[in-house]
């Protein structure tokens, strides 16, 4: 399975890692801890260079961010309603959610953008408030992809080092995997089962 999982990625290139970060931040079951971690062994065996994917990682992080950046920008809250109550339960995005990263941004200012990266919840759905909120693009951009830069430096950094236990326990490694996979794949049918519509958040209030 890491044999495999190693192939696809080796054979993606950098567009595929690009491709793939990007889908992470928009479509929730796919893990940025898996991609980069297995992009961190393909640096150690000497198949992809580490600036190249850290760099291509981190724009990748930055378009799928900019897509929710462009829909809070282009959409008001009650159309945003409209969408969720709509397509929310298959992106398992809740409106307390909505509202919870919209009051971060409120009372910490545009600095929430940076430091929601590093929040497995609050990371991509930061961005539609700061969207809503017309924050600058160029102040976007730069938390975004600061905070971006530093957690894919962190998760290929991971991978990297675990390369040569990756080669010693393969199976173990394929194993782990295949747990990460199947407990995002269990996270979101779990979403997508408890999803709640907009008005049971508003009746919450």
């Amino acid at each position: 399975m890491t044999a495999f999982f190693l192939q696809l990625l080796d054979r993606g290139g950098y567009v595929g890692i690009f491709l793939l970060m990007m889908a992470e931040n928009v479509f929730p079951p796919i893990p940025s801890e898996v991609i980069m971690g297995g992009a961190g062994v393909l640096v150690a065996r000497g198949q992809m260079t580490f600036l190249t994917v850290w760099l291509v990682a981190t724009a990748g992080t930055l378009a799928g961010n900019l897509f929710w950046y462009w829909v809070g920008v282009r959409w008001s809250e009650e159309q945003l309603k409209r969408v969720i109550d709509r397509w929310g339960r298959w992106l398992t995005f809740e409106w307390d959610e909505f509202t919870r990263a919209r009051n971060f941004f409120r009372k910490y200012g545009d600095g929430i953008v940076f430091a929601m990266r590093f929040s497995p919840l609050l990371r991509t759905i930061v961005s539609l408030p700061a969207g809503l909120a017309h924050m600058k693009l160029w102040r976007f951009c730069l938390f975004t992809s600061l905070g971006s830069a530093i957690w894919n430096g962190i998760l290929l950094f991971g991978g990297r080092a675990l390369a040569p236990l990756v080669e010693r326990f393969e199976a173990v490694a394929g194993w782990a995997v295949i747990a990460m996979v199947a407990a995002g794949v269990v996270f979101y049918v779990y979403r997508v089962a408890t999803w709640k519509p907009v008005k049971h958040h508003e009746a919450g209030e």
